[in-house]
């Protein structure tokens, strides 16, 4: 079987996982990789033995690519995915699949359009864990299930992530960054929701970074955190 040939779009801190789990997968040839940051880009290139595209415009220009990982920060999953599906390639995106209902539909619309595909992360439903309940759940083990919760807690990003700003702007956030693990994995168990209700706050108004290199930077919070 021929490789499928990827390209990734964003090299920031989750990529290095997407290279290296692509090495596992002899239907997969990652070809290349675009960053808005070209040195991010060549980095990455130089690292896992790959082409280091100048601009996301060269990359979704070559023919060879026919999927395009989406790697890049919330706030644009939807316009590099829309451009990817413009360019004719088939999308998997980084979680979430965008931060509008209505990018989210643009996106699907399209695709259907075209006769292509996208995807999304979480993946995590696929594994043995969640598998194995959803199977507990089928075979009956624990009667019918009436109810469910997830959460999780943590300060935040700021004392680990190298570049955590963009967490805290439109787009970022716990429920945008974590939340669709839990999501994902409710609805895998229990089924699709019928009705959705929230409560949130901004915990802290500010945040100071503790992570390199950007130590000491003050960062405002746009976003609810809790």
């Amino acid at each position: 079987m021929t490789p499928t040939k990827v390209g990734i779009v964003g090299c920031g801190n989750i990529s290095g996982i997407y290279f290296q789990a692509g090495k596992t997968f002899d239907i997969l040839d990652i070809v290349g990789c675009a960053d808005i940051i070209p040195e991010r880009a060549k980095a990455k290139a130089e690292e896992h033995g790959c082409k280091a595209y100048d601009s996301v415009e060269e990359l979704l220009a070559d023919p060879d690519i026919q999927i395009v990982m989406n790697l890049t920060i919330p706030n644009a999953h939807a316009s590099v995915a829309l451009a990817a599906l413009e360019a004719g390639k088939c999308v998997h995106n980084e979680k979430p699949l965008a931060i509008t209902r209505e990018d989210a539909r643009k996106m699907l619309a399209l695709a259907k359009q075209k006769g292509l595909r996208v995807g999304c992360a979480p993946d995590t439903f696929m594994g043995g864990g969640i598998q194995t309940c959803i199977k507990l759940i089928d075979d009956g083990w624990i009667g019918e299930p009436i109810g469910a919760t997830a959460f999780m807690m943590c300060h935040g990003h700021e004392s680990w992530h190298p570049d955590p700003e963009f967490y805290y702007k439109v787009g970022g956030g716990p429920m945008f960054d974590m939340g669709p693990y839990y999501l994902t994995a409710l609805i895998a168990l229990m089924g699709p929701a019928r009705r959705v209700t929230g409560s949130t706050r901004i915990t802290f108004p500010t945040r100071t970074l503790t992570s390199q290199p950007k130590f000491g930077t003050v960062v405002q919070v746009a976003v609810p955190t809790h």
